[in-house]
C-alpha cells in the first residue's frame, strides 16, 4: 500500500466513510503524493492525450481567436488573459508565442495570469514561461486576480473535468438518490451507500415520475459543486469580456442514457480506462464529464450571456474560417499542421469528444 492510500485510510478510520469528492481531492491534489502533483508526461508516452499535446496549433488558434475578441469586443488600454489549470504552462506558451510573433501590439498591453494554487505546478509553469515572466503573473484563486476593472478573457482547458465530484446511485425501490461513499474494509477501499446530505440533495436533477419508474437500480451520476462554484466565482470577476471552457462533458438532457448507467467517472493509465477507480489513489488520473447545463446556468445566474455551446471541431473550424478571411494574419499550412488540425477537429479524434462553452459580459 502506498503512503497516500495509508493517509486516506487513516482519515476514514478517524472520520468514517468519506465522499468520493473528498477521495478524489486527496487522490489528485495531495502535495507530493497526488496524481497531478507528480511530474508526468502528457501525450503518446503518457497516461492520456490532450489537445495541447497534439502540438502548438491548438494554442495558436486560440491566440488568434483571443486577438479577434480583444480587437472587436473588448475595449481599453490594458487587457488580461486569465488561464486556470495550466498544468506545466505549455498552452500558455503557445498562446504567448503566437501573440509575440503576430500581434506584438496586443502583447505589449497584455497581462497573462495563471490561476494556480499548487506551488509544484507554479514552479513548472515558471520554468516553461521564463521568457515571458515580466508579462505573466500568478494567483492562487481566480478571485485574487488583480482586475482593476480590466477587460479580460478567462479560460480553461480540461480543467473542470478534474474537479472533485460526488458519486450518486439510484435506489430504485425507494425512488431516491444515495451517495456512494468510500469506506475501508480489511485494508481495501470499498463503496458504501449513504443518505445524500441536504446541501447536496438540493442540487441534484429532479427525476420525474416517468423516469423514476424506469431508471434501473444502481444507475450512477456525478455532480461537482466545486466546478459550479468555480464558474460562478470566475463569472463574478468578469466586468467585461469572455469566459470559456473546453472540456468533455454533456448536458442535462444527455445525462440519462442506457450506456451511461455506470456514470462517467473514469481512471486512466497509459491511455486505457480502468475499473479500479478507488484502488490506487495517486497512481492514475481520475476524471468525470462536465455537466455543461449546470455550468451554463451558473454563468447565467451571474449575469453572463451564453454565446455558444458547441463541439471543439466546430469551434476550431470557425476560427480557421476567420484566419482564411484575413490573409497574412496566420501561419501557413504545412502537412504537419494539417495533421494537427485533423486530430483536433475530426469526430473520431478530439473534435466531437470535447465541447466549448463561451459566455460573455
Amino acid at each position: 500500500m502506498n503512503s497516500l492510500s495509508s493517509q486516506i485510510q487513516r482519515e476514514i478510520s478517524r472520520d468514517g466513510p468519506i465522499s468520493f469528492a473528498r477521495f478524489m481531492e486527496l487522490a489528485l491534489y495531495t502535495p507530493e503524493l497526488g496524481y497531478y502533483e507528480q511530474q508526468r508526461e502528457i501525450g503518446r508516452r503518457g497516461d492520456f492525450f490532450t489537445s495541447v499535446s497534439v502540438g502548438p496549433l491548438f494554442g495558436q488558434l486560440l491566440g488568434f481567436q483571443f486577438a479577434q475578441w480583444l480587437d472587436r469586443d473588448i475595449s481599453g488600454d490594458r487587457f488580461q488573459i486569465v488561464e486556470a489549470g495550466a498544468h506545466q504552462g505549455t498552452l500558455a506558451a503557445d498562446v504567448l508565442s503566437w501573440l509575440q510573433h503576430w500581434r506584438p501590439d496586443l502583447l505589449a498591453r497584455l497581462e497573462y495570469w495563471l490561476v494556480e494554487p499548487s506551488p509544484t505546478h507554479r514552479a513548472w509553469q515558471q520554468q516553461t514561461l521564463r521568457e515571458w515572466l515580466p508579462s505573466v503573473k500568478w494567483a492562487s484563486d481566480v478571485a485574487e486576480v488583480d482586475s482593476d476593472k480590466s477587460s479580460r478573457i478567462i479560460f480553461c482547458n480540461e480543467f473542470l473535468d478534474a474537479m472533485p465530484v460526488h458519486r450518486l446511485a439510484w435506489n430504485a425501490a425507494g425512488k431516491k438518490w444515495e451517495e456512494c461513499r468510500v469506506a475501508c474494509e480489511k485494508g481495501a477501499f470499498v463503496w458504501q451507500r449513504a443518505a445524500v446530505p441536504p446541501e447536496l440533495a438540493v442540487a441534484l436533477p429532479v427525476i420525474g415520475a416517468e423516469l423514476a419508474s424506469v431508471l434501473p437500480e444502481g444507475y450512477v451520476i456525478e455532480y461537482s459543486p466545486s466546478a459550479v462554484l468555480w464558474w460562478k466565482k470566475a463569472a463574478a470577476t468578469l466586468v467585461h469580456g469572455k469566459l470559456l471552457t473546453i472540456d468533455y462533458g454533456m448536458t442535462d438532457r444527455e445525462q440519462f442514457r442506457p450506456e451511461r448507467n455506470g456514470g462517467t467517472l473514469r481512471t486512466f493509465s497509459r491511455h486505457h480506462s480502468h475499473s479500479n477507480i478507488i484502488d490506487t489513489p495517486g497512481q492514475c488520473d481520475l476524471t468525470a464529464h462536465v455537466n455543461f447545463s449546470a455550468i451554463e446556468t451558473a454563468g447565467r445566474s451571474a449575469g453572463l450571456i451564453t454565446e455558444g455551446l458547441m463541439e471543439q471541431g466546430k469551434f476550431l473550424t470557425q476560427i480557421l474560417a476567420q484566419t482564411e478571411a484575413a490573409p497574412g494574419a496566420f501561419e501557413g499550412w504545412t502537412p504537419a499542421r494539417n495533421r494537427q488540425f485533423q486530430t483536433l477537429t475530426h469526430p473520431d479524434h478530439l473534435g466531437r469528444a470535447f465541447r466549448v462553452l463561451v459566455q460573455s459580459r
